[in-house]
């Protein structure tokens, strides 16, 4: 598993068009820094990331054909899912498949996690999901297209503060990974604090189109770094105050 040290949240503040395809800005890449060995911190400045598996609960061994469009409402144990570990203290990290809900209880500060749904690769997709927030204000949860170690990926996240934002995730190297924001804004669509919101992410050749209970916030042109495809998943975070409890609900992916 490759070691994944990621750099601070650089945030590029631009008006929010809602219907009208833009452009991305030319992005500006986050330097990337060797941080010390994992110690407990206050701020991302001093976090460390060690990328480790989380087991989260899986189906029976039966071989069952999986399908490539589908609606995941946590019902039953999960396959095909997996939960990359990238920041925190693992011994604070609760994930619970239980009574229809897939719950996230971070109660460590500065806490990346990724759950990538491994099956399938998608050129064109829509993915969707509903998440209510518990806790901290200062979280990230979103939704991944175009995931691959070799290329990147996107991020859609939202932040129940009223701040969304996209990054242009890539791998550098074996151990080192960097972050590029290619825009970020507030929106009156975001339920603040405790409530639920519902997220949408379109990723079409190259365009995405970024969804917030039901209203499409704008699209963006990401011409300019070309993903063609790969995997799709979830992200969530916790930053300098813990707890943060996000619980989804469903998962819905869906072709062109």
């Amino acid at each position: 598993m490759k070691k994944l040290l990621l750099t601070g949240f650089l945030l590029l503040l631009i008006a929010c068009q809602s219907a009208t395809v833009e452009p991305s800005p030319t992005p500006e890449v986050v330097a990337t820094r060797t941080l010390p060995t994992p110690v407990p911190v206050s701020s991302p400045q001093g976090a460390t990331v060690t990328p480790t598996d989380i087991p989260i609960p899986i189906a029976s061994p039966t071989p069952v054909l999986p399908e490539r469009y589908f609606t995941e409402e946590f019902d039953a144990p999960l396959s095909h899912w997996s939960t990359l570990y990238a920041s925190g203290d693992s011994s604070r990290v609760n994930i619970l498949n239980e009574n229809s809900v897939l719950t996230f209880e971070l109660y460590s500060t500065i806490t990346w996690l990724y759950v990538i749904y491994g099956a399938f690769e998608y050129e064109g997709v829509q993915v969707g999901t509903r998440v209510e927030t518990q806790g901290s204000n200062m979280n990230a949860m979103g939704l991944i297209c175009h995931y691959s170690e070799e290329n990147g990926w996107y991020e859609f996240n939202v932040s129940s503060d009223g701040m969304y934002y996209v990054l242009y995730g890539q791998w550098l190297d074996e151990n080192i990974a960097r972050y590029t924001p290619l825009i970020s804004d507030t929106s009156e669509h975001i339920q603040k604090g405790n409530a639920t919101n519902e997220i949408g992410l379109d990723c079409y050749e190259n365009i995405l189109q970024l969804y917030i209970n039901g209203k499409l916030l704008r699209k963006i042109d990401v011409a300019h770094i070309g993903l063609t495809g790969g995997k799709i998943g979830l992200s969530l975070a916790s930053f300098d105050e813990a707890p943060v409890i996000l619980a989804f609900d469903w998962v819905k992916v869906s072709g062109p």
